[in-house]
């Protein structure tokens, strides 16, 4: 496999170039284009993973199913499923755009910045599908409640983005409850 590029946009979501992201996530990390999935079951519980501790940016920090970057000329819908499948052994989801306007800054401890458009989506799987989690992504994962999720939101151990992307998906109601926000909002840059 070569080298993982990630979109870089300007303050229009527009794509104004490609980076190597392995050299791009420091102190000045330029403003890119990321996604964040949020894997519900059929019977209601969320998907919520522990970051891998040996990962380079926000290691151990608790947060939603899995997160990526689209490739240049990726679609939404394939790299969540692409993720999906390298991150947590998730073979086929139901995909929803559900934040498509979604973005943050966040610093993590260590001076690390993640600066992104993040498109929010969730993705529903059958509640006996196996999970078969990569090591080097995550540390764990755990089926949980809405309610437990709202109230990790509240809890240091959380990721700044869960955090912020959890404001504004507790007024929609309970994940299956998730209004489908379609291609609406969803940056030029990257298509559905």
């Amino acid at each position: 496999m070569g080298v993982e590029e990630i979109v870089l946009l300007n303050a229009d979501d527009e794509a104004i170039g490609t980076a190597p992201k392995s050299d791009s996530h420091h102190k000045d990390t330029p403003y890119h284009l990321a996604f964040s999935c949020y894997v519900t079951d059929t019977e209601g519980r969320v998907l919520i993973t522990q970051r891998a501790l040996r990962k380079r940016t926000f290691p151990g920090v608790w947060t939603g199913s899995c997160c990526g970057h689209p490739g240049p000329g990726e679609k939404l819908r394939d790299a969540v499923l692409r993720r999906l499948r390298d991150e947590l052994g998730i073979p086929e989801a139901s995909l929803t755009s559900v934040l498509p306007g979604f973005k943050y800054r966040a610093v993590a401890a260590d001076g690390t910045v993640e600066h992104e458009r993040c498109p929010v989506v969730r993705a529903t799987v059958p509640a006996d599908g196996a999970l078969v989690p990569a090591p080097e992504e995550v540390e764990h994962a755990e089926w949980w409640t809405w309610e437990r999720c709202l109230e990790l939101a509240g809890r240091p151990e959380s990721s700044p983005w869960y955090r912020l992307q959890l404001a504004e998906l507790a007024p929609l109601g309970a994940p299956r409850d998730w209004p489908d926000a379609g291609r609406a909002g969803l940056p030029p840059a990257l298509g559905w």
